[in-house]
């Protein structure tokens, strides 16, 4: 590939034998230019290995041309040299200053000027193939990274969905919190960043049942108190299993696991957090947990419309739930209703809401036991 030199000088002359110079060896384009204006407009759309300006020129002179090509885009380390017959010591201060990388004397037949043109040649030849490597490897680098994200997510999930089928036999509920959850995070104005990390955070709310005994977790009667002692241990057993990871991801799944049953009001558990104390990732997915787990059959209950569910969430603001995300999920109701979807039970066919699938009536659990686990 052809060195691309920029040649600027109001003498048409001077620009002339600039071009034949630069050129005779075949290594280098130049694309002229008399008025250093439309050169840097030139400039700000291609890109240029190498730049000779004149130091004297109407409407701008060399120097504040110099500084100007300087401040573009990916021209910080392209030579440029500045032609001038004053070589005086204020002036090339003053250009070094403004980014001049060398000085070409005026004089046409100079062995100097021959010489210092084809190291200045040589020199922006070498930058560009370093900077060409550098974008490469930066490219490299950045799709290395982007695999290693899609791994770690991917993992995630697939951890996640492990927890959610030994009380769900689809998975769904893991997939549908982490959406509405992103939603709410959106909604409330939280970084780009952050409602993505917890899109992806979220599935790891529920880690800790792994460690909950079946007959306690898929029981479809009513729990004890010594047994729902035990399912709220899984918050706290989440984040012990999630904890002092190096991942932020995990980091943020520690968090969530932790908070996602503490209450706005201070009564939830495992460690009676209070409004803003409780993470905001937290807050976020106990509000889309709830719903889905309200409008979700379970093997000890039938799913509630989601109407109902609506009402339940409305009615525990400032209690159970963070205000805020409670109306910024209300906000987005029709994003809820199409991912709830098929699965949620139509409020006018609803018949008997949260009526268990195996329990007797007496062995019915309320919204609020249901949800505390």
């Amino acid at each position: 590939m052809l060195t691309q030199a920029l040649l600027v000088d109001d003498s048409r002359s001077v620009l002339n034998f600039l071009k034949r110079h630069i050129e005779a060896e075949g290594l280098v384009e130049a694309t002229t230019f008399l008025d250093p204006v439309e050169a840097l407009t030139c400039a700000r759309e291609r890109g240029f290995d190498l730049v000779l300006v004149d130091y004297e020129m109407p409407h701008m002179d060399g120097i504040s041309f110099i500084r100007t090509f300087r401040a573009l885009p990916g021209c910080a380390d392209i030579p440029i040299a500045m032609i001038t017959s004053r070589q005086t010591d204020d002036v090339k201060m003053e250009a070094l200053q403004a980014g001049a990388t060398d000085f070409l004397p005026k004089q046409p037949q100079s062995v100097e000027m021959t010489v210092r043109l084809r190291n200045l040649i040589q020199l922006g030849a070498a930058v560009r193939k370093l900077n060409d490597r550098a974008a490469h490897l930066a490219s490299e680098v950045a799709a290395a990274t982007r695999k290693l994200g899609e791994r770690e997510e991917e993992i995630i999930l697939r951890l996640a969905l492990a927890v959610e089928y030994r009380d769900n036999d689809t998975g769904e509920h893991t997939l549908r919190v982490a959406r509405y959850s992103r939603m709410i995070a959106e909604q409330l104005g939280l970084p780009a960043r952050l409602c993505r990390d917890i899109y992806l955070a979220a599935p790891l709310h529920d880690v800790g049942k792994v460690a909950i005994p079946d007959n306690i977790l898929l029981k479809p009667g009513r729990l004890t108190d010594d047994e729902m002692a035990v399912i709220r241990t899984h918050a706290t057993i989440g984040e012990r299993i999630l904890a002092d990871s190096g991942c932020e991801l995990i980091q943020l799944g520690a968090q969530i696991a932790a908070g996602h049953h503490e209450r706005w009001d201070g009564a939830g558990y495992p460690n009676g957090l209070k409004a803003d104390a409780i993470p905001v990732a937290a807050r976020v997915v106990a509000v889309a947990d709830v719903f889905d787990a309200l409008t979700t059959r379970r093997p000890y209950k039938e799913p509630m419309p989601i109407e109902v569910a609506r009402g339940y969430l409305v009615e525990n603001m400032g209690r159970q739930f963070d205000p805020a995300c409670v109306e910024a999920f209300l906000l987005r109701w029709d994003e809820v209703v199409e991912i709830a979807g098929e699965r949620a039970t139509p409020f006018h066919k609803a018949e008997a809401p949260l009526t268990p699938i195996m329990a007797s009536p007496a062995e019915r659990r309320s919204p609020e036991a249901a949800t505390a686990i």
